[in-house]
């Protein structure tokens, strides 16, 4: 089964969305504060924003969404909200059309931020004020970037692996290199192995978001041909669900899987618990939301900061001991966890 076509364990996920309102209303409150005092007067309500989201799907796409829209309604303003599928075709159209609506911010989550970046250049040239989420645009000079420390979640993840096999062993990779600031994690995954040269890389495969071939079926065959493997290293949560089933389907109870996005999917596998041992968990609502305050800063004439890392958890099965949140990256949530941040 591949749960980029089957959604029939959906049913197990834990989507707790009026607490994740409850809990983000100290926050809003705060934001909503610091905007008067900082000089956003009572238009805010009337401002007219935009997001091309590159996508919405999963866990990752669900929470940024959902960030934009609880900060317009939070902090003012209407937003229209465009969704590219993954396709870069697509959202540059949006974003073309986007510009002719002449927003007063535009909000762009990029799915490939290489390909986009032509129209994003033309958003800025049309005197619309871009903020980014989750991937930096390359020589396009957004007002915000708010995104996690891909380098770094691609090093923590590497050391869990190389620790739990006490330096020694055979690993393969899920990569996932079409996206500049995807790929970083890879790059901070290899920089991580120079330290551990007694763990091999045995397979590679990159995922294609135009591809045929799906991340189990990838990793069906990665363990057909390496029966000695003992981790996998995947560049995000999808591939690392899908490969936990994969190791299931091949019996191999003693597989270590890690993955980066964070969310009640893969959470749920890691409390099962299974062969999937980790997630770097992103902070997805919270770059949303900083993307619409920072464009209320922007338009009230105040300055904002070029680019904004936001918080990534280790989470591991004994952290998700009292129940799954799906709201852990509403600002504040994770304090009230008792999570700590990992990069």
């Amino acid at each position: 089964m591949s749960i980029w076509e089957e959604t029939k364990d959906m049913d197990k996920f834990n989507f707790d969305i009026s607490r994740r309102a409850l809990l983000g209303g100290s926050a809003a409150l705060f934001a909503a504060q610091y905007l008067a005092a900082s000089g956003v007067r009572a238009e805010a309500a009337d401002r007219k924003f935009a997001a091309a989201l590159g996508w919405t799907t999963y866990d990752s796409g669900r929470h940024l969404q959902d960030g934009f829209t609880a900060a317009v309604k939070e902090l003012g303003g209407t937003l229209t909200t465009t969704d590219a599928g993954f396709d870069a075709k697509t959202q540059t159209d949006q974003i073309d059309s986007l510009i002719s609506s002449k927003p007063e911010a535009l909000f762009i989550t990029p799915a490939d931020a290489v390909a986009i970046a032509p129209a994003v250049q033309r958003a800025i040239a049309a005197g619309i004020p871009v903020f980014c989420a989750d991937s930096a645009v390359p020589g396009v000079a957004v007002n915000t970037t708010s995104m996690s420390n891909n380098f770094g979640m691609g090093a923590y993840s590497c050391d869990f692996i190389a620790r739990k096999l006490n330096g020694k062993g055979n690993i393969a990779r899920v990569l996932l290199p079409q996206n500049e600031s995807w790929d970083q994690r890879t790059l901070g995954m290899e920089w991580t192995l120079r330290r551990y040269p007694d763990i091999k890389i045995v397979a590679d495969w990159a995922f294609a978001l135009a591809g045929n071939v799906t991340p189990r079926q990838a990793v069906d065959n990665i363990l057909t041909a390496n029966p000695d493997i003992d981790a996998i290293w995947c560049a995000w949560d999808g591939a690392a669900v899908e490969g936990t089933l994969a190791a299931r389907a091949a019996n191999k109870p003693d597989l270590i899987i890690t993955g980066i996005d964070g969310g009640s999917q893969a959470f749920n596998y890691i409390a099962g618990p299974s062969q999937l041992k980790l997630s770097m968990a992103q902070s997805f609502y919270e770059m949303a939301y900083l993307s619409v305050f920072y464009a209320h800063q922007h338009l009230a004439g105040q300055k904002t900061p070029r680019l904004v890392v936001t918080p990534t958890y280790a989470v591991e099965e004994a952290m998700l001991k009292d129940g799954i949140p799906d709201d852990f990256d509403v600002p504040g949530r994770a304090d009230q966890l008792g999570w700590v941040r990992a990069v």
